[in-house]
C-alpha cells in the first residue's frame, strides 16, 4: 500500500519542517551567544583610582633611559677629566688612570652577563669604548707627541677597530661594539692617505677600497647591526668615490676609467650575491661602467662627438638584458620553449619577489646573468640613451616650431635664421643609434618610441645640416606624407607584435587567468569554479569583462598621425615665406588630408576631414591674395567652401559628413564676417549662404536643421538688402517672417488639428502686429493705424469665427490699444474740460457699481475664460 502524499501537499510539508528549522536554529544561535557571554565575560578596563598616577613609561624603557643617561655623563666625566686638568695630576698620571679605569670598564661587562644584566653590561661597555678612545689621545700625548696627527689617528682607529671587533666576538651577546668597529674601520686607508699627501684620486681609491671591504662585511657576516653599519658605510664612500671618478673622466679620463671601472666591477659583485639590491647596486655599476667608457670616447674623439659617445656605449649596455633569453625553459613535458615548467614557475616567482637565493638560482637557470642584474644594467644604459636622445631633440623642437613663431612677413621671400646654427649636427646620429635600438625589440613601446624617434629626426635634419629653403620644405611634407601613410597603412610596422591587453593586471583579469588556466589543467568539476552566480561559492574566481585590447595598429596609427599633423602645420607656416610654396604646400596636404580621410579609419577620417576642408579654405584665400581681390569679393570666393562641404557631405559618411559640414559652415560664417564692412555685399553672401543652405535640405537627415537655417539666411538677407535701401518701414522687415511663419503654421495645423493655435500662429503675428503697434503709437499719420485696426479687427473676427485663441487675443488686444491710441487725444481734450472734481467721482462711482455687482461680474468672467479655453 502507497502511503505518500501528492507532491504539492509533500513539497507545504517540506516547507513547514524547513521553517521550523530555521526558527529552531536562529534559538539556539542565541541561546549560544548567551552562554558565551556568561562563560567569557569581555574583559573591561579596570577604572583607576582618582589618586593613582597612570604611568607612561614601561620598566624596560625606564631602564634604559637611565643606563644610557648614565653612561653619557660617565663619558662626558672621562672625557673632561682627559682633556681638562686634575688638580695636580699631568696628563701621564691620568693614562695611567685612564688605562685602570678602561680595563676595569671593559671587564665588567663579562660579570655583568653571567648576572643577565645585558642592558647595564651594554652601557658600561659603551663606556669602556669611548674610554679606549681617550686612551689613545692619552697615548699620543704622553708617548708619541712629535707624531703627526693625521698618520696616528689612522693607526689609532685601525688598531681600535681590530680591538673593538675581537671584544665583540668574545662578548658576542653585546651589540655595541661590533657596530663600533666598523665604523672606526672607516678611518684608517682615508685619513692615511691624507697623512701621505695623496690628491683627490688617491683618496677616492681609499674610499671605494674602505667600500669594497665594507661590502665584503654586509656579504659575510651575520649580526644585521654589522651589515647595516657597513651597508650604509659603503654606500656613502663608495658613492663619493664613484662620484669623485665621475669628476675624473672629465678632467683626467684615464685616471678616472680605472677607478669607475674598479667601482663598478666591486658593485656588480655585490648585486650578484645580493639579490635584494640587485637592481640598484648594478644600475650604479652600469653607470660607472657608462661613465667610464664615454670618458674615454670623450678624449679621444672631437667635442660634437662626446654625447654620441656616451650613447654608442648606453646602447651597447642595454643589449645585455636580452642575454638572460639565451637558455629557454623547459616544460613539464621537456619540450623547450613552452614556458609552463617548473623552471618557469620558479623564473616567474623570482620576478616576482626579486630577493633570496632561491631566486638567484632560478634566473640563472635563463641565462648566465641574473634577471636583477640585467634589469640593472639595461635600465642605466637606456637612461643614458634617454638622456642622450633628449640632448639630441632641441633641433627637432626648432624644427618644428620654429616656422610658427615667424618674424617675417608673409610673402616676403625672407626667411627666418636659424636658431641653432652651431647645435653638434651629431644630435642626428643619436637619434639614428636610438631609432635603430628601438626598431629590434619587439615590443609595442619600442614600435611607438622609434616611430615617433624616426619622425624627430626627420624633423631636426634641416636644422641640423642648415638644409636650405627649398630642401627644408620638401623634407617637411615628405615627413607630413610618410607619416600620414603610416597612420593609414601600418601593417609593415605591426609585425612580431600582438595586441596589449588593456585589462593587465586587472584582479578580475587575473581571476580569469587562473580560472582558464585550472579549466586547461584538466580541473573540472566541483574543484573547478566556472562561473559566477547564485550557487558559485567563489566570488573571487568570477570572470570579469575584459578591456577593449588595444591593436599595435591603432596606436602606431595614432602616433604617427600626431607627428603627420604637426609636420603638416609647420610645413604651412614655412611656406608662408614664399606665395609659390604657400600654393604647393596647401596642395600636397589637401591631398594628403582627403586621402587619409577616404583611406583612414575612425577619428583620424574626421580630423583629416576637417584639416581638408581648412587647406582648401587656406587656397582660397592664396588665390584671392594672389589675385589682389578686396574683402567683399574675398568674402563670395570663401562661400564655394561651404558649397563644396555640402556636396561632400551628401556622399560621405555619417561622422566625416558632419565633421566636413560644420568646417564648411565655420568658414561660411568667416565669410560673412569679412563681407559684414560692406551692408550690400553682405546681403548677397546671406543669400548665397541660404542657397546653399535650402539646397543642403534636400537631404532628409539634414532638412530640419538647414531648412531653418536656410530661412534664417534668406530673412538677413531680406533685412540687410531693405537697410542698405533705406527703408524704416517695420513691416517690410516683419511682413517676409510673418507669411511664410503663418503659412508653416497653416499646414501644421491641417497635419494635426490638435495643435494649438499659440503655436501654430502666434510667433507669426506677433512678429508684425507688435512691432506695427509701437509704430502706430509714435505715428503722427491715421495711414498705419487704420491698416493696422483694419488687421488686427481681421485677425479677432477670424480667431471668433475658427475658435482660435492665439488670433482672438492678439488681434483683441492690438485692436484696443490701437483704438485707445486714437481716442487718446479726445479723452484728454474731455478730461481738460471736465471740472477737477468729476473724476474722483466718476471712479467712486465706478467702484460702487462694480461692488453691487460683484458676483455677477466674477461669473462674467470665469464664462469668459472659459470660452477662450475652449479655443485652441
Amino acid at each position: 500500500m502507497d502511503n505518500s502524499l501528492p507532491p504539492a501537499d509533500e513539497l507545504v510539508l517540506v516547507d513547514r519542517e524547513l521553517a521550523q528549522l530555521d526558527a529552531r536554529r536562529s534559538q539556539l544561535l542565541a541561546r549560544r551567544a548567551w552562554l558565551i557571554q556568561v562563560l567569557y565575560p569581555p574583559v573591561a578596563a579596570a577604572p583607576l583610582h582618582p589618586r593613582t598616577p597612570l604611568a607612561d613609561s614601561t620598566p624596560r624603557s625606564a631602564q634604559n633611559v637611565l643606563l644610557t643617561l648614565g653612561g653619557t655623563l660617565l663619558t662626558i666625566a672621562a672625557v673632561a677629566f682627559t682633556l681638562v686638568s686634575w688638580g695636580s695630576m699631568g696628563i701621564g698620571g691620568r693614562a695611567a688612570v685612564l688605562a685602570v679605569v678602561t680595563g676595569a670598564a671593559l671587564a665588567a661587562p663579562v660579570a655583568l652577563l653571567r648576572k643577565g644584566l645585558l642592558s647595564t653590561a651594554e652601557s658600561v661597555a659603551a663606556l669602556g669604548l669611548v674610554l679606549t678612545v681617550l686612551d689613545a689621545y692619552a697615548l699620543h700625548r704622553v708617548a708619541l707627541p712629535e707624531t703627526d696627527g693625521l698618520g696616528y689617528t689612522a693607526v689609532a682607529s685601525a688598531v681600535l677597530a681590530g680591538a673593538w671587533t675581537a671584544y665583540g666576538s668574545v662578548l658576542s651577546r653585546l651589540r655595541i661594539p661590533r657596530p663600533v668597529a666598523v665604523v672606526a674601520a672607516q678611518l684608517p686607508l682615508p685619513l692615511g692617505v691624507l697623512a701621505a699627501g695623496g690628491g683627490p684620486t688617491a683618496l677616492a681609491w681609499a674610499a671605494l677600497v674602505t667600500a669594497a671591504a665594507d661590502a665584503a662585511v654586509v656579504l659575510w657576516t651575520r649580526p644585521a647591526a654589522v651589515r647595516i653599519t657597513a651597508g650604509a658605510a659603503a654606500t656613502v664612500l663608495g658613492g663619493w668615490s664613484l662620484l669623485t671618478g665621475g669628476w675624473l673622466s672629465l678632467v683626467s679620463p684615464w685616471s678616472g676609467a680605472a677607478l669607475l671601472l674598479t667601482g663598478a666591477a666591486i658593485t656588480l659583485y655585490a648585486s650578484w650575491r645580493a639579490p635584494a639590491v640587485a637592481t640598484a647596486a648594478s644600475a650604479i655599476s652600469g653607470l660607472a661602467l657608462l661613465t667610464a667608457t664615454g670618458g674615454l670616447l670623450r678624449a679621444a674623439l672631437p667635442t660634437d662627438w662626446s654625447v654620441p659617445g656616451y650613447v654608442l656605449c648606453a646602447l651597447a649596455l642595454t643589449s645585455v638584458w636580452r642575454l638572460g633569453g639565451a637558455a629557454a625553459p623547459v616544460s613539464a613535458g621537456g619540450e623547450p620553449g613552452t614556458g609552463s615548467g617548473p623552471a618557469a614557475t620558479a623564473d616567474t616567482r623570482s620576478g616576482a619577489a626579486g630577493t633570496g637565493s632561491g631566486a638567484v638560482a632560478s634566473d640563472r637557470g635563463r641565462g648566465w646573468l641574473p634577471r636583477g642584474i640585467r634589469l640593472g644594467l639595461a635600465g642605466a644604459g637606456a637612461g643614458v640613451a634617454g638622456l642622450g636622445v633628449a640632448w639630441a631633440l632641441p633641433p627637432a623642437v626648432v624644427g618644428l616650431l620654429g616656422p610658427v613663431a615667424r618674424t617675417t612677413e608673409v610673402w616676403s621671400g625672407e626667411h627666418a635664421a636659424n636658431a641653432l646654427g652651431s647645435y653638434p649636427a651629431t644630435a642626428t646620429l643619436v637619434l639614428v643609434a636610438a631609432v635603430a635600438a628601438l626598431a629590434v625589440v619587439p615590443r609595442l613601446w619600442a614600435r611607438c618610441g622609434a616611430l615617433a624617434l624616426a619622425w624627430a629626426l626627420l624633423t631636426a635634419l634641416p636644422v641640423s645640416l642648415d638644409l636650405p629653403y627649398a630642401a627644408t620644405l620638401a623634407l617637411q611634407l615628405l615627413t607630413a606624407a610618410a607619416a600620414l601613410w603610416v597612420a593609414v597603412r601600418p601593417g609593415p610596422l605591426t609585425r612580431g607584435l600582438r595586441a596589449v591587453d588593456a585589462s593587465a593586471g586587472h584582479p578580475g583579469a587575473r581571476a580569469t587567468a587562473k580560472a582558464d588556466g585550472a579549466r586547461e589543467a584538466g580541473l573540472e568539476g566541483p574543484a573547478a569554479p566556472q562561473g559566477f552566480g547564485p550557487a558559485t561559492p567563489w566570488p573571487a574566481w568570477a570572470p570579469s569583462p575584459r578591456v577593449r585590447a588595444a591593436e599595435p595598429g591603432t596606436v602606431l596609427g595614432w602616433t604617427a598621425y600626431v607627428g603627420g599633423l604637426a609636420s603638416a602645420v609647420s610645413a604651412v607656416a614655412l611656406a608662408l615665406d614664399v606665395r609659390a610654396a604657400t600654393f604647393a604646400a596647401l596642395g600636397v596636404l589637401l591631398a594628403l588630408l582627403a586621402g587619409v580621410a577616404v583611406l583612414g579609419t575612425d577619428a583620424r577620417r574626421v580630423v583629416s576631414a576637417t584639416g581638408a576642408v581648412l587647406a582648401a579654405t587656406g587656397l582660397v584665400f592664396a588665390v584671392a591674395a594672389a589675385a589682389g581681390f578686396e574683402d567683399r569679393w574675398t568674402a563670395l570666393a570663401l562661400l564655394l567652401v561651404p558649397a563644396a562641404t555640402a556636396a561632400i557631405g551628401s556622399r560621405a559618411p555619417r561622422p566625416v559628413a558632419l565633421a566636413v559640414e560644420v568646417t564648411g559652415g565655420a568658414v561660411g560664417l568667416l565669410a560673412l564676417g569679412i563681407a559684414a564692412s560692406r551692408p550690400a555685399y553682405l546681403a548677397l553672401a546671406l543669400a548665397l549662404g541660404g542657397v546653399i543652405a535650402a539646397a543642403t535640405a534636400v537631404r532628409p537627415e539634414r532638412r530640419r536643421f538647414a531648412s531653418w537655417t536656410a530661412a534664417v539666411l534668406f530673412l538677413l538677407a531680406t533685412w540687410v538688402r531693405l537697410a542698405v535701401w533705406d527703408v524704416t518701414t517695420p513691416e517690410a522687415y516683419t511682413l517676409p517672417v510673418t507669411v511664410p511663419a503663418l503659412t508653416v503654421g497653416f499646414l501644421r495645423r491641417r497635419r494635426d488639428p490638435g495643435a494649438s493655435s499659440w503655436t501654430a500662429y502666434g510667433p507669426g503675428l506677433a512678429v508684425t502686429l507688435l512691432p506695427s503697434l509701437a509704430a502706430a503709437w509714435t505715428d503722427p499719420e491715421w495711414v498705419r493705424p487704420l491698416a493696422l485696426g483694419v488687421a488686427a479687427l481681421a485677425v479677432t473676427l477670424l480667431g471668433a469665427r475658427f475658435r482660435l485663441q492665439a488670433l482672438l487675443v492678439l488681434g483683441g488686444a492690438v485692436l484696443a490699444l490701437d483704438g485707445l491710441h486714437e481716442l487718446a487725444p479726445y479723452v484728454v481734450q474731455v478730461v481738460g474740460a471736465l471740472p477737477r472734481w468729476l473724476p474722483p467721482a466718476l471712479a467712486g462711482l465706478v467702484l460702487l457699481t462694480v461692488g453691487a455687482t460683484y458676483e455677477q461680474r466674477l461669473r462674467d468672467a470665469r464664462r469668459l475664460r472659459e470660452r477662450l479655453a475652449r479655443m485652441r
